[in-house]
C-alpha cells in the first residue's frame, strides 16, 4: 500500500478553516498543531502545487502594492470531500521512532552520568512544552469566541493530549533518572 502524504490533510484541514498563503498555512500549523504535528515549508509548497493539480485547492493571486504578489489558496468542494473521507477513515497506527529510547536501550556502554544528563535535558524541554501547552489551553478556555466554535471540543482535546503527554514524559524522565542512580549506587556499594 503506498504511503499517503499526511501534509496534504494538514493543509486541507487548515484551508477548511480559512484560506491562506503557504506562509499563512505554516503559521497556523505552528500555532495550533505543532505540539503533535510538524509541517515545514519544504513539505508545504510542493504539496500545495500537487493539490492544485489535483483540483482539491484553487489559488488566487493577490497583488500587494510595493510587495510581491501573494498566492492565496482555497479548498474546493473536491478538497472538502477528500478531507471528510480521510477524517472518516480509520487512523493508521504507525510505530514510534523515539531516538531517546533507542539510545537508552544501549546506554550501558556509556557512563551513567552521561545518560542522566541527557534525560535531564529532555525533561527540561518537556517542562518548557508543558508551560506552553498550559498557556495555549488558557487562551482556548478564556476566549468565548473559541469556546463557542464547533471545533472547540476537538481543539481542547488535542491540547489536553499534549499536556498529558508532557506530564507523562516529565514523570518518566524523573523515574528513569532515579532508577539509573539507584542501580549504580547499589552496584558501587
Amino acid at each position: 500500500m503506498p504511503k499517503i502524504n499526511k501534509t496534504r490533510y494538514a493543509i486541507l484541514g487548515v484551508l477548511s478553516i480559512e484560506p491562506g498563503s503557504g506562509y499563512d498555512i505554516k503559521k497556523i500549523c505552528d500555532k495550533s498543531i505543532s505540539y503533535f504535528w510538524n509541517e515545514n515549508f519544504g513539505h508545504i509548497y510542493p504539496v500545495l502545487k500537487q493539490m492544485e493539480k489535483d483540483n482539491v485547492i484553487t489559488k488566487k493571486v493577490e497583488q500587494n502594492e510595493g510587495r510581491p504578489p501573494r498566492n492565496v489558496y482555497f479548498i474546493t468542494d473536491k478538497g472538502r470531500e477528500e478531507l471528510t473521507e480521510w477524517l472518516m477513515s480509520p487512523t493508521i497506527q504507525a510505530p514510534q521512532r523515539l531516538e531517546l529510547l533507542l539510545k537508552l536501550t544501549f546506554a550501558k556502554v556509556i557512563p551513567p552520568d552521561s545518560m542522566i544528563k541527557e534525560l535531564q535535558r529532555v525533561k527540561e524541554g518537556h517542562c518548557r512544552s508543558l508551560e506552553r501547552y498550559y498557556r495555549i489551553e488558557n487562551e482556548y478556555t478564556s476566549s468565548n469566541k473559541v469556546r463557542e466554535d464547533d471545533g472547540y471540543p476537538y481543539w481542547i482535546s488535542t491540547i489536553r493530549y499534549g499536556i498529558y503527554d508532557a506530564e507523562f514524559r516529565i514523570k518518566w524522565c524523573e523515574e528513569t533518572i532515579e532508577r539509573i542512580r539507584t542501580h549504580n549506587f547499589k552496584k558501587e556499594n
